[in-house]
């Protein structure tokens, strides 16, 4: 029997085929089964054809296919070797593609936040930190659309808490509540395990908050100048609690400890809230607090008020006199709060949260918010807030050497 010839293309394929030549490479008529059979293997080549059209399509549009970059269409441009080889066209555009996607920032104010932000408080729920960062957190996740959750992490005069947002990524999803305990650190602490300056990135001033002067109701003193005179009458008899060591209660108290010239004993607690409670349960005979955290008890008669830490009263209680007025002149001792981030934060990311800041701080229920706490909104842009926190570490430090408080 002949072999058949090569299937080198469709047409020598069909002449071949054995369907069409005769057992004796004799023409003959076919019968029906081989017409049916010839009519299949005519079907198969054709569709074999149209495969080998369609790969050949293809394979063109390949050698210039549009791709989008930068909302626009631009050309990839295959190699006519093969696909094992690239164009230098083709890499540059990979290339710029991949840099964009992990340039710093390039996203970031697009997808931020991209899921709930911790807003650390370096004290225990109840102070006036807590009180101002609760409220200043939830309008910032009504704004941007993320919840912010408090995460309060007090201990070492707030230092823990700050620690730990050092020690935070720089994504946008860490935020941090300092206040005037911030800038006694670098005073009170030997060695910090981080850089009040370079850890972080300021955002913003929140506001101002002056601190007050209470007492037990049931203790013989109503005034500050009462006060003074029953501490010298009775020395180490009187008890002033405080937020902790080197908290901002702690160093207003000692500097009217070292201005009034008194002795007294200091009873520290993990946070302004316990603190105020143990005056007002007797077992400590005053405090200097913030008004935001005493004002509600000043008002319910569990404290009595002898007088504020500022330079001027307070439209909240137009009554009651400062200090430097009612017993000890030149004593002034404010709180404030402020916004920070870990250093290396986009700074499109910063700029958005301090304009956000200061919208909230704008709004009328804030600012009556504000006003019957006693305190006042006093947003700074993010040069002015470094430069404050600096004079503030610059003032503070004079008061611990000059009350001969030994760092610990």
């Amino acid at each position: 029997m002949a072999k058949s010839p090569s299937r080198s293309c469709a047409g020598c394929a069909r002449a071949s085929s054995p369907r069409v030549l005769s057992h004796r490479n004799r023409l003959r008529s076919p019968r029906a089964g081989e017409l049916v059979r010839m009519a299949r293997a005519f079907k198969r080549d054709d569709k074999r054809m149209q495969s080998d059209r369609v790969r050949m399509f293809f394979a063109e549009r390949r050698r210039l296919r549009p791709i989008r970059f930068a909302g626009k269409s631009v050309f990839r441009l295959s190699h006519p070797e093969g696909r094992g080889h690239v164009s230098e066209r083709r890499t540059s555009i990979a290339a710029a593609v991949f840099l964009l996607a992990f340039a710093p920032g390039v996203h970031a104010a697009e997808q931020w936040p991209a899921r709930p932000v911790r807003f650390i408080i370096p004290f225990p729920p109840g102070g006036s930190n807590d009180i101002i960062g609760r409220l200043i957190g939830l309008h910032l996740g009504e704004r941007l659309g993320k919840p912010f959750v408090i995460d309060n992490r007090s201990g070492a005069g707030g230092n823990l808490g700050i620690d730990l947002a050092a020690k935070s990524s720089p994504d946008g999803h860490t935020l941090l509540m300092i206040s005037a305990a911030f800038a006694f650190g670098p005073s009170m602490y030997q060695k910090l395990p981080f850089d009040p300056v370079k850890s972080f990135t300021f955002v913003t001033k929140i506001g101002n908050g002056p601190n007050v002067l209470s007492v037990h109701p049931g203790l013989a003193a109503r005034t500050t100048g009462e006060l003074i005179a029953l501490a010298k009458a009775k020395p180490g008899q009187l008890n002033f609690a405080s937020a902790g060591v080197g908290s901002s209660v702690h160093l207003a108290s000692e500097l009217f400890r070292s201005m009034a010239k008194i002795e007294v004993m200091h009873i520290p607690f993990k946070g302004g809230f316990p603190a105020m409670v143990d005056v007002m349960s007797g077992n400590s005979q005053y405090i200097i607090g913030t008004l935001v955290q005493a004002l509600p008890q000043i008002r319910a008669g569990k404290l009595r008020a002898l007088g504020l830490a500022s330079k001027k009263r307070i439209a909240a209680m137009p009554e009651l006199p400062t200090i430097d007025e009612s017993g000890l002149p030149g004593y002034e001792a404010a709180n404030w709060w402020g916004l920070v981030v870990p250093a290396g934060t986009s700074q499109s990311i910063v700029d958005r949260l301090d304009k956000d800041v200061a919208r909230i701080l704008a709004l009328p229920d804030i600012m009556k918010r504000f006003a019957n706490d006693g305190a006042e909104p006093d947003p700074m842009s993010q040069g002015e807030f470094r430069k404050f926190v600096a004079a503030e570490t610059a003032k503070w430090s004079k008061v611990v050497k000059q009350a001969g408080i030994k760092p610990q």
